[in-house]
This record gives structure tokens, sequence and C-alpha cells, in this order.
């Protein structure tokens, strides 16, 4: 397995654990895997270019299409944890965990599946991979001080820092779930999705797809912005992101823009890319159990374009009702999700 793949199956093993799901016990056809990943075995396909070049095309891994398609993540977690139900993968870019972890909740909801195995998993750290982020000038050239390189909303933001991990949710329906006793850490209410229909890499500049997405995942879960009482953020830490995610916010909220805390994960462990989502809805899964809403680290510069609460640098205590987590990806794709505490 190529290492996103790794990752993808070491988290699902995890997520089996902790859900004291017995696999064995389960009609396998009724659980399934849907995963996010934006660049599926890059490192390896780099590797691989390499042996090409140098060494001829009968040098290459026999396993090279096996390891870097971006489907064997969802494909090796349903082997290793038995699931033979639906399965798929998102790749949607930066919003493909987001997608994965939406459209699973749609699978359920639709009776095609009990349980789902989701979120998502990316290594894409390489030297083509870095590379092509560069000359996109994407990017934090912070080098001499790496851990306050990521500073979201930050007024010298100049880029995000690319990072790898793997994040995956054990979704159920309820009664089911609570029919079993497992623990039960909140629920998934809500899912939206849009596309700017633009630029290829730049997020539309008036924010207002990103802003429907926002609120059909509202929608989807019959809340309105009045709920809404905290926003994980994409926040990547570029110029041009934080700013348009800050308009798109205040075009949801509206009066209530500057009452509502806002962070942003990426500035603690970077920007996983197809990954991110899935960590960032586990953080709002554990915003929800400790009610303490992390903060966005390196905020030091405000920025007159984002003028919002971040929760800077400290943790708070807070009532977190009715948690919004945003990623927005290229190619415009905008997936949010709307997670709540559960209520028996």
């Amino acid at each position: 397995m190529a290492r996103f793949s790794q990752m993808a199956v070491a988290a699902a093993l995890q997520a089996v654990s902790h859900s004291g799901l017995d696999i064995k016990c389960e009609d396998p056809y009724r659980v399934g895997v849907l995963l996010g990943n934006g660049n599926g075995g890059f490192p390896t396909l780099e590797e691989n270019c390499r042996i090409l070049a140098t060494k001829g095309g009968m040098r290459i891994s026999p396993y090279f299409f096996p390891m870097v398609l971006p489907n064997m993540a969802a494909a090796n977690v349903s082997q290793y944890v038995g699931a033979h139900g639906f399965n798929s993968t998102s790749t949607t870019a930066c919003a493909a965990s987001n997608n994965a972890i939406g459209e699973a909740l749609q699978i359920i909801r639709h009776g095609i599946a009990d349980v789902m195995f989701t979120g998502g998993a990316e290594a894409g750290i390489s030297q083509l991979g870095l590379a092509g982020f560069a000359v996109m000038r994407a990017l934090s050239t912070r080098n001499e001080e790496p851990q306050r390189a990521s500073r979201p909303f930050d007024a010298h933001r100049d880029g995000f820092v690319p990072s790898e991990g793997a994040g995956v949710l054990v979704l159920e329906e309820m009664a089911r779930a609570q029919s079993r006793g497992a623990t039960i850490l909140c629920e998934l209410v809500g899912f939206g999705a849009t596309s700017d229909a633009g630029h290829l890499v730049q997020p539309q500049e008036t924010g207002a797809s990103a802003a429907r997405a926002m609120s059909d995942a509202l929608n989807n879960a019959g809340l309105t912005p009045a709920d809404i009482s905290y926003i994980n953020a994409h926040g990547t830490s570029t110029p041009l992101n934080d700013a348009v995610e800050t308009t798109a916010i205040k075009l949801l909220l509206k009066d209530r823009v500057y009452q509502v805390p806002i962070s942003s994960t990426k500035s603690m462990i970077g920007h996983s890319l197809g990954a991110s989502g899935a960590l960032e809805a586990i953080a709002c899964v554990q915003t929800i159990t400790h009610q303490v809403i992390h903060p966005t680290v390196n905020y030091e510069w405000p920025d007159p374009e984002c003028d919002l609460d971040y929760v800077r640098n400290q943790s708070r205590d807070a009532k977190v009702d009715v948690v919004l987590s945003n990623a927005f990806g290229f190619g415009g794709q905008n997936a949010c999700l709307v997670f709540r505490p559960f209520e028996p």
C-alpha cells in the first residue's frame, strides 16, 4: 500500500475499536466505506517515474497501480474491516473528506447502508507535490520558523503549510446505534455542497457559493444561522482564501457575525489537503464533547479584511450546541457539515 492507504487503514482500525462495532455480527453488505482523497499515491507516482526514466518501464513496481489510485484507500479499508457494502471515493481536492462524510450521511439516510466508515486520507508530500504548490505561490515561505508559518486570518499570512494524515469516523443510523448500546459522541445532521463554477484554483471573491454551501448544510439539518455556536473554518493561511471565507461567513451570519467564534485547525496541524476535512470533523466532535473551542494559533497582526472572532491563540471554554465545518477545494468545490450534541 501507498502511505495514504496505510494511514487510512490504521485510522479505520482505530475507529472499529473505538466504536465497539463487531463487524462479524453485522451483515457485511450493509456496512460501507466512503473516503476522501486528493492526490492518491503521489510520492509513489513520483518514485516510479524516476525509476521509469533511469532504469526503464519494466523496473517499476508491479504494485504501481494498486498503490497510486485514489480509490485504493477505501478499497483497502473495506478489506481490512470486512465491509462489503457501498464503497466509493471522493476526490474533490481539499473538500474531499467533507464531501465523503456528507455523502455517507446521505447513503445512510437513503437506506443504502446502516454503517459507513468515512473520512479521508492524504500523504502527498514529495518533491513534485511541493514544487507544484510552490510555483503557484500557495505555500508559506516562512521557512526559518516553520512552527509560526501557518497563521490563518493573520495580516502577515503568506500561504499554507502542507501536512499528511488520516481520519475515519463511524457513522451509524441512530436507532441502530442505540440498540447495540454504542457510545454516541454526537450527531452529524447536515451537509451542503456547491461549486463556484469559476476559477481553477482561486475561490469566488464574493463568497456567494461558499455561503450557499453553508446555508444548504444548515437547511439540510433543519437549522438556521441563528443556531450556530461555532464555525470550524477552512482557514488555510493563504491570503485570498481567508479573506473570501470571512466574506462568506458574513453573508451567512449577517448581524450575528461578530458573535460566533471561529477557529482554524490548520493553524496547528497544517493543511492535509484531501484529509483535512476528516481531521477537522474529529476536532468538531471533540469541541462538542469537551465544550472547548481550540484556538487559531499564530494570530499576531490583525487584518482589516479578516475582523471576526477567530479565537486567537488561546482555547476557550464555551457552550457549543451546533458546529459548522467548512472545506473548500481547487476547482471551486465547497462542502460543509453540521454537527450537534447527541440528545437521547
